[in-house]
């Protein structure tokens, strides 16, 4: 089955002032040992940006001091800009191997890193910081959360909603969503560990895009947030719903929507289609004219918090098999009907979970 991701996967380009005999992989290079080579590979790549590791892996024995060393010599002063991209990448990196996590290194690149940021977390619309130390501040993590740090399972998000989100499951977030609405009061929104229960319900729907779920099941869930840059959608039913959605962002939507609505078997379901789409649509626009793209995006997640159209979307969507909303996808893409603006590529079911170690829960 093919999978649905958002963006192309554009190959970091190769780094200025690489030296060409410093490129051998860990395991070649002398010194690694084989063991360390993780290790070693991350202090070649701390000493090839002109950044020291953390003084509690610089003891002699450590692997990683030995990669730090060994790169030392090789590059001297000839090192590259430590951008915020390259050091959130090592930062990640380390703290994958501290923790045992499998990390795939071919794809994860400071380039990728940049192809996914953004200026506001998904979670909680708050604007991201950089390094205040305060619960603001951008974080990356694999969303979900029985899978490695690898390519279409990383999103960006704020220091609190990455800590609230922890080790939990998404079914366990929709549960937290429910707890925080319970505890609503005169005085405002209830929050359950840290997050409120519109929060929640948007990091459920978040997790649940990378979740493989039963068809029955992800054809009843409500985009309630829009998948960051580069999320890979494992259910087709909700990349069918992305796409859909997405269409309203980009000028000349109407045609586009006018020709997915003809690929849709029968009048019964295109009916039932329109239906749903033009009870999305004035969603878009409630409140006047967006101020600019964030709120666009913002008031089409909240659209789908309206009863009627996430009524007339289940009807839709329960008359479509995984195969056909699948079908649907793949023959949008190939007619060009996700606009200029934004990228939609189908992977094939291998492609699509790549590097993301399934098998071993994440897990190296």
């Amino acid at each position: 089955m093919a999978q649905a991701a958002l963006a192309f996967d554009t190959p970091a380009p190769r780094l200025p002032g690489t030296l060409a005999n410093c490129n051998a992989p860990a395991s070649t290079r002398p010194g690694a040992a084989a063991d360390g080579d993780l290790a070693f590979e991350l202090g070649w790549d701390h000493a090839h940006h002109g950044l020291v590791p953390p003084t509690e892996h610089l003891l002699p024995a450590n692997p990683l001091r030995q990669g730090w060393e060994a790169g030392r010599s090789c590059f001297g002063n000839r090192t590259l800009k430590p951008t915020r991209h390259v050091r959130k990448w090592l930062q990640l990196r380390l703290s994958a191997w501290l923790r045992g996590r499998a990390f795939e290194t071919v794809q994860v690149t400071p380039h990728y890193l940049a192809q996914i940021d953004t200026e506001r977390c998904p979670i909680t619309r708050l604007a991201l910081t950089h390094g205040s130390g305060e619960d603001t501040d951008a974080s990356i993590d694999r969303v979900f959360n029985q899978a490695g740090y690898a390519a279409g399972n990383l999103a960006v998000m704020s220091v609190r909603a990455n800590q609230s989100k922890a080790d939990l499951r998404w079914s366990d977030a929709r549960l937290q969503a429910v707890l925080a609405e319970a505890r609503k009061d005169g005085a405002g929104a209830g929050t359950a560990d840290g997050l409120t229960s519109a929060e929640w319900a948007r990091l459920a729907v978040l997790m649940s895009f990378v979740t493989p779920l039963p068809h029955e099941i992800a054809a009843t869930l409500p985009l309630l947030v829009l998948p960051p840059n580069r999320l890979r959608l494992l259910n087709p039913i909700q990349g069918l719903q992305a796409l859909i959605t997405l269409q309203i962002t980009q000028d000349g939507f109407a045609a586009r929507i006018a020709q997915l609505a003809s690929m849709i078997p029968g009048p019964d379901l295109r009916r039932d289609f329109h239906l749903f789409f033009h009870s999305l649509l004035p969603r878009a626009w409630d409140g006047g004219r967006p101020d600019g793209p964030a709120q666009l995006r913002e008031r089409l997640e909240d659209a789908w918090r309206n009863t009627d159209v996430l009524r007339r979307w289940q009807r839709f969507a329960a008359q479509l098999s995984a195969d056909q909303a699948e079908a649907l996808v793949q023959r949008a893409v190939a007619k060009g009907l996700t606009g200029k603006g934004w990228q939609f590529q189908v992977h094939s079911g291998a492609q699509a979970t790549e590097g993301w170690d399934l098998a071993g829960g994440g897990r190296c």
